[in-house]
């Protein structure tokens, strides 16, 4: 830890990416405090007012210790995209404090250190229509230039990409391809991606999703029992659909709780996937070297 401290420089902007449950708040948390700066979110669920426990949130203690930016800031029944966050952070930016921006949405931190292009909001008719449709017959109408650049496994990511090329009637690729220069550049910063073993990192989604449920995750799911959209942003949090289907009498907690962590378990593919293709040129630490 000492070691990956040093080679941070003095006022240097800090990006943490990582899997889920891999670390990283408490690597932000460290930086903080020993360094000094203000932790800023870049993941897209931790952003929502409703999720303190089943996003992993930063908890009172931790909001004690550092100043932190981003989280909790948007109300559950509002839409925010990558684009949201990018405005936001950029704000963010605009302070004399270090940013130590940390997350899992590689996403986020693609768009803030490569640009993120300028594309028109999509009529509501248009996402109307994509909700109707299968992946498979989304991924049907991309390009290929598209499919070779979006998770094609993410239903979000492919729906994303046919919205844009229905509505604007070009490929997301070629808006891609006229992005403006980015927000922060890669190389001002000190670029930090958590790796773990599959084992370590699995371990840890057990143990982290059953001190959700102890501290209250259920009941953020109850209290919007009677308001749940699950097209929401904010309905898209692990463990959010699997706990409304147990309250709904669908599953029972055993079952919901199983469902979340298996789910949890492939966001975490996912993300290791996304950072091994697009974050080589970061940092690599070993986040299971690290809590020891």
């Amino acid at each position: 830890m000492q070691q990956l401290l040093e080679q941070i420089g003095s006022e240097q902007p800090v990006l943490i990416a990582g899997p889920t449950a891999s670390g990283k708040s408490s690597l932000a948390l460290k930086i903080a405090t020993q360094l000094g700066g203000v932790i800023v979110n870049a993941d897209a669920l931790q952003v929502f007012d409703c999720w303190q426990q089943l996003s992993a949130r930063p908890d009172a203690d931790e909001l004690a210790q550092a100043e932190h930016a981003l989280y909790g800031h948007v109300p559950y029944r509002e839409g925010y995209s990558t684009g949201h966050w990018l405005r936001d952070v950029s704000a963010q930016l605009k302070k004399p404090a270090r940013p130590i921006i940390v997350g899992g949405t590689g996403l986020n931190f693609t768009a803030l250190t490569q640009g993120l292009a300028d594309i028109p909001p999509i009529p509501p008719e248009v996402r109307a229509q994509a909700e109707q449709l299968s992946r498979d017959d989304m991924l049907a109408a991309l390009d290929p230039v598209t499919t070779d650049r979006i998770d094609t496994l993410n239903r979000a990511r492919v729906q994303r990409a046919w919205e844009v090329m229905t509505a604007t009637g070009r490929p997301i690729s070629t808006w891609q391809d006229e992005t403006p220069p980015p927000t922060l550049r890669r190389d001002t910063c000190m670029a930090i991606v958590m790796n773990a073993p599959v084992p370590w990192l699995d371990d840890r989604i057990i143990r982290r999703f059953d001190q959700m449920l102890e501290k209250g995750a259920l009941e953020e799911v109850r209290a919007l029992q009677n308001d749940w959209d699950i097209q929401r942003p904010s309905s898209k949090a692990i463990g959010g659909p699997e706990l409304m289907a147990h309250l709904n009498g669908e599953l029972s907690l055993a079952q919901a709780r199983e469902r979340s962590i298996i789910a949890s378990r492939q966001y975490a593919k996912r993300q290791r996937t996304w950072f091994r293709a697009r974050m080589k040129d970061w940092t690599q630490v070993s986040a299971d070297a690290l809590s020891n």
